[in-house]
């Protein structure tokens, strides 16, 4: 049981290369973002289970002595089981959701009342253990989108750069920490409808598309060299590689039909300030990445992100290569971050 407040952050992810091309077998580059989601567990008296998710508008409540009446059994069948889809009807009734709800929110809600139910249960959570977390983690990646990589889990709980390849997952040796611009061109697109794309298109120009994936594939691994080179120590030189790779990649995934308009103007308006961007996931609208080097001025980032603001996109200055799942205490917080969860 906890008997003290309990603070604790996860990394997000962005897709660095290979994107569409780990679809067909080639190597895909993660890194961990530096733009966490914090947790505070804390008790209380009222008998109630309650989960607050102010960026997703979510803010329930349940009687904990109505969900230790649960039959929980399927819980006892392995270490980490995933849920059936008879499960998840089960949990939809208990999380008493409204027909309206959004797709988000009901998918949050329920992979949070899975890994309640699963992890609290069974007493089996303790945070040392980072390989249970990975664990964990990937089960309410199921809850969320069915089959998952695996990827996202693992990034958010070890932090840094992974490399993945046809299921296997391993870890880059001390990756630098890079400063990049994230930016969101509030596109929405369809994962599932730009993979079926680059399928189409290599089933109609294979002697096109395949090559075009075999480089993405070299990208992905020349970028793996220079960053295991960069170590603590990066040389401007490896920098302008990296802007290289950046730039050939992008021009790939166009190739491959998973641009967008929105994804060219931001590639231009950060070209005008020297910098360069790419896609990072899907495609399509969504996403993309600057790389910011070193020795930038700031006056000139602050002009750049106005510039994709004035576009009508969100832009943050972050950097890859976080560390993964930390625990904290509520003076080591930032002051932002702290009034945010005060306000819960």
């Amino acid at each position: 049981m906890l008997s003290e407040v309990l603070l604790v952050s996860a990394p997000g992810k962005v897709i660095l290369h290979g994107e569409h091309a780990v679809v067909h077998g080639k190597v895909a580059l993660a890194v961990a973002l530096n733009l966490r989601t914090f947790l505070r567990l804390q008790p209380h008296s009222s008998g109630k289970v309650d989960l607050t998710l102010p960026n997703i508008g979510i803010k329930r409540a349940w009687d904990v002595a109505r969900l230790q009446l649960l039959d929980t059994s399927f819980l006892e069948q392995g270490d980490v089981t995933a849920p059936t889809p008879e499960q998840v009807e089960k949990l939809k009734e208990v999380a008493g959701l409204p027909d309206d709800c959004a797709v988000t929110e009901r998918l949050a809600v329920l992979a949070f009342l899975y890994l309640y139910l699963s992890i609290f249960r069974k007493q089996r959570w303790t945070k040392e253990d980072l390989e249970l977390i990975n664990k964990w983690a990937f089960q309410g990646e199921r809850v969320i989108h069915g089959n998952p990589s695996g990827v996202d889990n693992a990034v958010s709980t070890w932090g840094g750069a992974l490399r993945y390849q046809q299921g296997k997952i391993s870890s880059l040796k001390r990756p630098p920490a890079l400063q990049i611009l994230l930016t969101n061109t509030k596109v929405p697109r369809s994962t599932k409808a730009l993979v079926a794309g680059v399928r189409n298109r290599l089933l109609k120009f294979p002697e096109i598309v395949a090559p075009l994936l075999t480089s993405i594939d070299a990208i992905s691994l020349e970028c793996e060299r220079v960053l295991g080179e960069m170590g603590e120590a990066p040389a401007l030189e490896q920098y302008v590689v990296l802007e290289e790779l950046i730039d050939m990649n992008q021009h790939h995934l166009n190739a491959l039909g998973v641009g967008h308009i929105s994804l060219d103007q931001l590639c231009q308006v950060t070209r005008a300030h020297g910098l360069h961007s790419k896609l990072t996931g899907a495609g399509g609208g969504g996403c993309g990445i600057t790389l910011l080097k070193p020795g930038l001025e700031q006056p000139e980032v602050e002009a750049t992100k106005q510039a994709l603001t004035s576009c009508g996109f969100d832009c943050w200055e972050t950097s890859i290569g976080a560390p993964g799942v930390s625990i904290h205490s509520a003076t080591s917080l930032d002051s932002r971050v702290r009034q945010a969860l005060d306000g819960l």
